[in-house]
């Protein structure tokens, strides 16, 4: 373990010398053991230059691994801990807004009914970083809207359902009250999106360029749905936002969906790693969204 943080602070500091003073050793001896590491495994891991070091495409790929295992380690020992002293095992769940207010609580309930002995710890944000802490072992299973690339190497993606993209306003906003709509009467409000490379804002502008649309600028970038929420009941804006979060806030009344359609969908899912998939804890927790899942798409 030792060593596999000497390579994370090799990457964090950029410098040998600076490295070998935080871990206490020296740095000849943390130079000797890195050429030694090199040689092990057939290529250089970290460019040398003179402002420091940097690690190289193929050492980023072995701290990517560092990373894992140094996680996995750290989760291992707080369930032990925690089963030690009569707690329970952990289970870590992310998600994406798109996901928080229908299938993800839905699922929950499942999950704690087929595993009471398993603790289930939540996160929510935006896919880029919910893959992220995939990837290096912070949470075991991700759901949100698919981006429609390949999951990146030792993930296992499933898709769950599809579901329309719709643009709402505040209950009482001037454009629900016109019986009919056009584009361009909503292009003379402001609007929120969510920020560039999420999964919704491409599937809306995808969506919008199908129809010959230009959206207009944007006044706020923001991937908080309870600072849109707030924006919204305060103001005109408009937001685009998943059917299923719509239908949610306008049952309790806090939005009204406008009768547009762009005719773009979003694909939503869960991501998983390769290697845990049959771990029965977390295997439990993705068949309980398949479920969920199910049970959305048959209530349409």
């Amino acid at each position: 373990m030792r060593h596999l943080q000497w390579l994370l602070l090799l990457e964090q500091t950029g410098s040998l010398s600076e490295a070998a003073r935080t871990a206490h050793t020296t740095q000849p001896g943390l130079s000797k053991w890195l050429r030694e590491l090199e040689e092990d495994i057939g290529t250089a891991l970290f460019d040398r230059h003179a402002r420091g070091i940097s690690p190289t495409p193929a050492g980023r790929l072995v701290l990517l691994y560092a990373r894992r295992v140094l996680n996995a380690m750290q989760r291992a020992e707080e369930d032990v801990e925690a089963v030690r002293h009569g707690g329970l095992r952990r289970v870590m769940l992310a998600t994406s807004p798109a996901a928080t207010f229908d299938l993800v609580p839905d699922a929950i309930a499942r999950y704690m009914r087929l595993q009471p002995d398993i603790q289930i710890g939540l996160r929510e944000g935006t896919m880029d970083e919910l893959l992220s802490q995939l990837e290096r072992v912070q949470v075991d299973v991700a759901v949100g809207r698919l981006s429609g690339s390949n999951p990146p190497p030792g993930l296992q993606y499933e898709l769950l359902y599809v579901e329309p993209i719709v643009l709402v306003a505040r209950p009482g906003h001037p454009l629900t009250h016109k019986r009919s709509l056009t584009w361009q009467q909503a292009f003379d409000y402001p609007w929120i999106v969510w920020p560039v490379g999420t999964p919704i804002r491409s599937n809306l502008e995808t969506g919008l360029a199908e129809i010959g649309l230009t959206p207009p600028p944007y006044a706020v970038e923001s991937a908080s749905m309870l600072a849109n929420i707030s924006l919204l009941r305060d103001s005109d804006l408009l937001l685009a936002a998943s059917a299923h979060v719509a239908d949610h806030f306008v049952r309790l009344k806090q939005m009204a969906r406008l009768p547009l359609s762009m005719g773009s969908a979003g694909a939503l899912g869960m991501y998983w790693r390769e290697a845990t998939g049959s771990d029965s804890a977390i295997a439990g927790l993705i068949d309980s969204l398949r479920q969920s899942a199910r049970r959305i798409r048959e209530a349409g």
